[in-house]
């Protein structure tokens, strides 16, 4: 638990580093595009058919009516725009998910390894091509059980539970993988989901009901459709964010459990472990080189 909870502030931390903040518009650029190129095209015959559907359905028709009967009737204009927009944020997320994979985790992995854990063996038990592999395999299956569920989204509290779930089972196999691909080898990876599978998966959960956090500001009122062009950026950038938070607590997590790991058996090399708080944000100096013994020449003194 010790380690969960500082793994978790570490990346809180590390999150608000420029270079985080400069990495997170990455994705953004890519995604507004695919968002902005989705609704032009499709986003009013979308619509429209959710709205034809739902007038061919008696039971809602009926839903409907008792909406009208208690003054609610405006709800009913904007049902349409909600479930796609329900049915278009798994689909967001998951792009969000292999993008920030793509782009993203192997740079902040990078940057927690240099300042926590620079001395660390790199055993290189993935590669670029398996973690792809891996990642749209991971995808391939989130999916299948993200389509296999949509009719149980109709249900009002399982829209607040299936996503999240399958979002962070999708985040704790792929930022998992990504966070022990260079420094661990198969089989430390193996051992490590083993031992660690209800914690991680449990940070995965965590991390979704993060990242469903924008889906409900968007349903949170009718003004949505008019202002689609502002949220639709603004909700994927904090997608992002969180999948960087996300990706560097992982980081954090996992190559402490690998560094005790090693520990426990003996192979662990020494390990400096820079806190972001007290040496802030540059980079530290490297130690000044070791004298050979026996050469004769005297430390330099301080002054």
């Amino acid at each position: 638990m010790t380690l969960l909870f500082d793994s978790f502030w570490r990346a809180v931390v590390y999150c608000l580093h420029p270079r985080v903040i400069a990495l997170s518009f990455l994705p953004l650029l890519l995604l507004v595009g695919l968002a902005l190129g989705l609704g032009y095209f499709y986003w009013e015959p979308a619509v429209d058919g959710v709205r034809q559907m739902l007038e061919a359905s008696e039971l809602l028709n009926a839903f409907l009516g008792w909406l009208q009967s208690v003054g609610m009737g405006a709800l009913k204009t904007v049902f349409a725009p909600l479930i796609v927009i329900a049915v278009v944020t798994p689909l967001l997320v998951v792009v969000s998910l292999v993008v920030v994979a793509v782009l993203m985790a192997p740079a902040l992995v990078s940057m927690v390894s240099e300042r926590r854990f620079p001395r660390m063996d790199r055993l290189r038990g993935g590669s670029t091509l398996g973690s792809v592999l891996w990642s749209l395999g991971s995808v391939l299956l989130a999916l299948v059980a993200l389509i296999a569920s949509v009719p149980l989204w109709l249900v009002p509290p399982l829209i607040l539970i299936l996503p999240p779930l399958i979002w962070g089972w999708l985040t704790y196999r792929v930022m998992a993988y990504d966070a022990l691909a260079l420094h661990a080898s198969k089989a430390e990876r193996q051992t490590l989901f083993r031992r660690h599978r209800l914690t991680l998966l449990g940070m995965g959960v965590m991390t979704g009901y993060l990242g469903a956090a924008p889906s409900l500001v968007w349903a949170s009122g009718a003004l949505f459709a008019a202002a689609f062009v502002v949220l639709v950026p603004v909700a994927i950038w904090i997608y992002t964010l969180v999948f960087a938070f996300s990706s560097l607590w992982f980081a954090h997590y996992c190559l402490a459990a690998l560094d005790r790991l090693r520990a426990e058996s003996g192979t662990a090399a020494p390990v400096e472990v820079l806190d972001p708080i007290t040496v802030g944000w540059k980079d530290e100096p490297n130690p000044p080189p070791s004298l050979p013994i026996g050469s004769g020449a005297e430390p330099p003194r301080l002054p």
